[in-house]
């Protein structure tokens, strides 16, 4: 019938019985087919398991003894569903392979399995951003680690003075360390620094003026921006100065009878060069004094070391603040500081007493694990060499070139070894960064891979590595995949190695002992 159609279709002309003769045979050339589908359709539709017979099959898997009746069966349910849409779809893409129980068993491990894998997970950062936000910021120090791991199994002194034998402060953990750390009076944490900075707003400056610089209302990840946080916390915002230069007059020619605060806000994700002027936090501090005003800085990213001994930027420390007179001191603990998550609140007694009775502050409070790896990792500061060489941001930050380069040339090495004629890889220089809204100016020469594989785009390469068992993120620069090893373990590269021998192995090859990369 098709050969028909084809010669009635390909006449000079259709004349008006020829047409009514083409139609009737496409049509019922289209039903025949149709009813074909329906039929193929039907037959496999019969031939997929029930739920109970699949339920019944998976009892006798050792794999599933330790997976819930729930997710066991709402795995059955999905993979048969999925199949079930497939076949009415388009019976055609489902072969008799696909309907064995052995097949459908096999999917409903994959789906149980992907259930039973928590939605948080440990990936490598090849990026080369050293704080990257979306990968969970700062890594912590292995003391850390060991301490939130012997809080979290026991019972602890969270807010309970043992010496005096009744309740206590939570503060109490790690106040006396910043206090000898920064230089300040008094301290406490909260939960992030954009919450410190809030509370101590909504404490100092309720319902009153706070003066603040144009050229500092910033705005940082996540939509959060100064003049929103000030908003919030009741204070009334009264910017001055200029974009690009601010003056000491400027302030002093704000100040008026309602004026609770004087802000000055580090300006640590971005710069402001060319014709510009600022006023330093030590003429602000006069000015205050002057004025009977407490000045207030956040810092963002505080950090409590020097960068530029390392032969970095220059970064205002805490320590250095607190000196220079500031009452206040807000900043981040899982920034360059290297910790937890966390905002310090470092200053006065007086104002800090004051936040410590504020009612939001309950709201913002620190949990007993992110307490247990702050006060870690403030004791490591007690030795800065220490803190350099065990704090995995400050190590990644000045981690020397030729450690780095001897690490590409092993992740080298070790993909060279796969011997796949496909894959092409190769060193080459690149450029790290600090990430976290903090040195925003800073190129770190690095070291990284550019991996091409025949047949495959930078882009499907970049989605592989991340959709692999431990997700592997990489950067594309000039439409080339690359990884970059200053933000790599030494003990990563072995699981760098499997996953490219698990993608150029392909899915049918797929080893079940090994998840591997899920296809996206």
């Amino acid at each position: 019938m098709l050969k028909i159609l084809f010669k009635i279709n390909n006449l000079p002309t259709m004349t008006g019985s020829r047409w009514r003769l083409f139609s009737l045979l496409s049509y019922t050339w289209n039903r025949g087919n149709r009813m074909e589908n329906q039929n193929k359709a039907q037959d496999q539709l019969r031939r997929l398991p029930g739920v109970d017979h699949i339920i019944d099959l998976s009892n006798n898997d050792p794999f599933f003894s330790e997976i819930p009746r729930k997710i066991i069966v709402q795995s059955i349910r999905s993979v048969i569903e999925k199949l079930r849409s497939a076949i009415l779809a388009d019976p055609d893409s489902i072969f008799e392979d696909n309907l064995t129980d052995t097949e459908i068993l096999k999917q409903v491990k994959k789906v149980a399995e992907a259930e039973m894998t928590p939605n948080l997970k440990r990936t490598i950062n090849a990026t080369g951003i050293v704080v990257h936000t979306n990968l969970g910021r700062s890594l912590l120090a292995q003391e850390a680690m060991d301490h939130v791991l012997t809080i979290a199994g026991g019972y602890s002194n969270l807010e309970f003075d043992l010496e005096a034998g009744h309740r206590g402060s939570r503060y109490s953990a790690v106040e006396d360390i910043i206090c000898e750390l920064c230089g300040c009076e008094a301290a406490m944490v909260v939960n992030n620094n954009a919450g410190a900075v809030l509370l101590c707003l909504e404490t100092v400056a309720k319902g009153k003026k706070v003066i603040v610089s144009r050229g500092e209302l910033v705005e940082i990840g996540g939509s959060f921006r100064i003049p929103d946080v000030m908003a919030k916390s009741g204070s009334i915002l009264h910017e001055v100065g200029t974009t690009n230069r601010t003056h000491l007059r400027d302030y002093e020619g704000a100040i008026e009878t309602d004026t609770a605060l004087l802000l000055k806000v580090h300006r640590s994700n971005y710069q402001v060069v060319g014709f510009t002027a600022e006023v330093a936090l030590k003429e602000l501090v006069t000015l205050g004094a002057t004025y009977q005003i407490p000045v207030m800085e956040d810092l963002g990213s505080g950090t409590l070391i020097d960068f530029s001994a390392y032969g970095l930027f220059k970064e205002p420390t805490v320590q250095e603040s607190i000196k220079a007179g500031a009452d206040i001191v807000t900043f981040s603990g899982d920034k360059l500081l290297g910790g937890p998550q966390a905002g310090i609140i470092a200053g006065k007694k007086e104002i800090v007493d004051a936040v410590k009775k504020n009612p939001l502050t309950r709201a913002l409070r620190i949990d007993k694990l992110t307490l247990a790896a702050l006060e870690s990792t403030l004791r490591l500061y007690w030795d800065e060499d220490q803190a350099v060489s065990q704090i995995p941001t400050l190590r990644m930050l000045t981690l020397p070139f030729d450690i780095i380069e001897k690490r590409a040339e092993s992740l080298l090495h070790r993909l060279e070894k796969i011997e796949d004629r496909r894959m092409e890889a190769q060193l080459a220089d690149c450029t790290s960064r600090s990430g976290g809204g903090a040195l925003p100016l800073l190129d770190l020469p690095s070291k990284g891979l550019t991996i091409a594989i025949k047949g495959m785009s930078p882009n499907s390469i970049e989605a592989a590595m991340r959709n692999y068992t431990t997700p592997i993120i990489g950067r594309i620069e000039d439409d080339k995949f690359i990884l970059d090893v200053r933000t790599v373990r030494d003990d990563e590269l072995h699981t760098i190695q499997n996953a490219f021998e698990k993608l150029l192995r392909g899915p049918d090859n797929d080893d079940e002992s090994d998840p591997g990369i899920t296809q996206p």
